[in-house]
C-alpha cells in the first residue's frame, strides 16, 4: 500500500536537509564536519526577547489567538513597514503564520489553480517550486546568469509571462545568491508587470536586515507602490533577530488577499504561538543594537569567505550584497577526477566529494534550479570558515 499522493510524489525532501543530515551523521562518527549547508544564523535570540516571552507567560498569553496574529503583533508590523520602508498599511492588510514559509504557501494555496504558471528566477530558494506543485501551479523557471549578477531583467521577465502567469517571485536579498535589487532595478521589472495586471508579485524580503549595500535596502512596494494593490511583502523575525525556531513570519497583501490567507490558515495550523507572538513584537519594536552587531559580524565574514573564494584557483565568485551566503561558481572543476578517479559530473557529484574530502557541507547548485554552483552559508565563526577555506583550496585543487 502506497501513503503518498500523486502531489506529495511532485515534491522532494529539502537538498540542503539532506547534506545536513549527512554532515550530522559524520559529526556523530566523529569526524571534524564544517556544516556551511544550513541558513541559519549561528547568534543566541537576543535576550530582550527571551524575557519578553518569559513575561508574556507569566501574564498568561498562553492561549489561542486570531488566526492570523494578535492586533498587538500586527500593529508591530504595521509600524516596522512604516519606519524601514516608507509603507503605509492597516491591520486588514497584515497576516502572520508560522515563519515566513507559511506565508508563502498560504498565498499560493488562496490564488493557485490548476495549470497557473508562477516564475521562478533561478537561482531561487528551493521551497518556492515545490510549494507551486503542491498546490497545482507550474513553476517557470527563468535561468539568471551568473554575468547578469544572478538578476532577472526586464526582457527576461517579459519572455517569461504567458496567459497563465498567476505569481512572479522575487527574493531580494537572495537566497542563494545573496545578490540585491536596487530601486532603479524593482522600477524596472515594475513597468513590466503593469502591463500584465493578472500578474501578481511575491517579494521575499526575509533577509532585508543582513544588507551591505551602499544603498539603502528599497522594498518592491516602495519601489512600485502604483502595484501595492497586487503584492506580498514575505518577512519575518527568524534570520534578523535570529529566532528561527520561534516561527513567526508576517506579510502585507492586499486586504482580500490577506483575509483568504488567514482563512486557510484557520484551518490548517491555526494561530502562531501566542507566546512566539509575543516575542516577536519585542523584536520588532524594542532595541535593534542586535540587528546592528549581527550584520556587521556577517559583513566581516562575507569579506573573509569571498576573498578566500576568489583566491582558489578557477572559482568564480559574485559578490554577496546580502543574506549569508556565498554561491560560487565551480564550473572549471566539472569533468575533473578526484584522486580516487572519480569523475565530477556535475555540481551534485563535487558538493558530495567536497563533504568527503575537505569536510565542508554545502548545497549543490542544482537545488536551486541554476547549475554549477555550490551555496555555502557563512554564518558560521570566523575559525570554522578560515578551516572551510583551507580545506576547500586542498580538495578542489586535488581533481586533476
Amino acid at each position: 500500500m502506497s501513503f503518498e499522493s500523486r502531489r506529495a510524489k511532485l515534491i522532494k525532501p529539502s537538498p540542503a536537509i539532506t547534506i545536513s543530515t549527512a554532515a550530522r551523521a559524520m559529526k556523530a562518527d566523529g569526524q571534524p564536519v564544517i556544516d556551511l549547508s544550513i541558513g541559519e544564523p549561528d547568534f543566541s535570540t537576543p535576550n530582550n526577547v527571551i524575557e519578553a516571552a518569559y513575561a508574556a507567560m507569566k501574564r498568561g498569553e498562553t492561549r489561542y489567538t486570531a488566526p492570523d496574529g494578535t492586533p498587538a503583533l500586527k500593529d508591530a508590523v504595521i509600524e516596522k513597514f512604516r519606519r524601514e520602508n516608507g509603507l503605509s498599511y492597516e491591520r486588514a492588510n497584515i497576516t502572520c503564520g508560522n515563519g515566513a514559509k507559511q506565508i508563502l504557501f498560504n498565498a499560493l494555496m488562496a490564488t493557485i489553480e490548476p495549470g497557473d504558471e508562477v516564475i521562478c528566477p533561478a537561482p531561487y530558494w528551493i521551497s518556492y517550486t515545490d510549494m507551486t506543485l503542491l498546490v497545482g501551479g507550474r513553476p517557470k523557471i527563468v535561468e539568471c546568469a551568473q554575468k547578469d549578477g544572478f538578476k532577472l531583467t526586464p526582457a527576461a521577465l517579459e519572455a517569461a509571462i504567458t496567459a497563465k502567469t498567476r505569481w512572479l517571485f522575487l527574493n531580494s536579498p537572495s537566497n542563494p545568491s545573496g545578490v540585491t535589487y536596487t530601486r532603479e532595478e524593482l522600477a524596472a521589472l515594475g513597468e513590466v508587470l503593469a502591463r500584465h495586471p493578472r500578474v501578481l508579485i511575491m517579494s521575499d524580503e526575509i533577509y532585508e536586515q543582513i544588507y551591505y549595500a551602499d544603498t539603502p535596502f528599497c522594498s518592491f512596494a516602495s519601489a512600485c507602490p502604483d502595484l501595492t494593490d497586487r503584492t506580498v511583502i514575505a518577512n519575518g523575525v527568524a534570520k534578523a533577530y535570529a529566532m528561527t525556531g520561534w516561527r513567526i513570519g508576517y506579510a502585507a497583501a492586499p486586504e482580500a488577499l490577506a483575509k483568504v490567507m488567514s482563512k486557510i490558515q484557520s484551518q490548517t495550523t491555526s494561530n502562531p504561538s501566542s507566546i512566539s507572538q509575543a516575542a516577536a513584537i519585542e523584536a520588532l519594536t524594542g532595541p535593534q543594537d542586535f540587528v546592528e552587531t549581527a550584520r556587521a559580524t556577517y559583513r566581516n565574514r562575507r569579506d573573509l569567505i569571498v576573498s578566500g573564494l576568489r583566491a582558489i584557483d578557477g572559482v568564480d565568485v559574485v559578490e554577496p550584497s546580502g543574506a549569508f551566503y556565498a554561491y560560487p561558481g565551480l564550473a572549471s572543476f566539472i569533468g575533473r577526477r578526484s584522486p580516487d578517479g572519480t569523475v565530477m559530473e556535475d555540481d551534485t557529484a563535487l558538493t558530495r566529494y567536497i563533504l568527503d574530502a575537505a569536510m565542508v557541507a554545502g548545497v549543490q547548485g542544482a537545488a536551486f534550479g541554476l547549475s554549477t554552483h555550490i551555496r555555502l552559508s557563512y554564518a558560521a565563526s570566523t575559525d570554522d570558515l578560515k578551516t572551510a577555506l583551507e580545506r576547500l583550496t586542498g580538495a578542489l585543487g586535488a581533481l586533476k
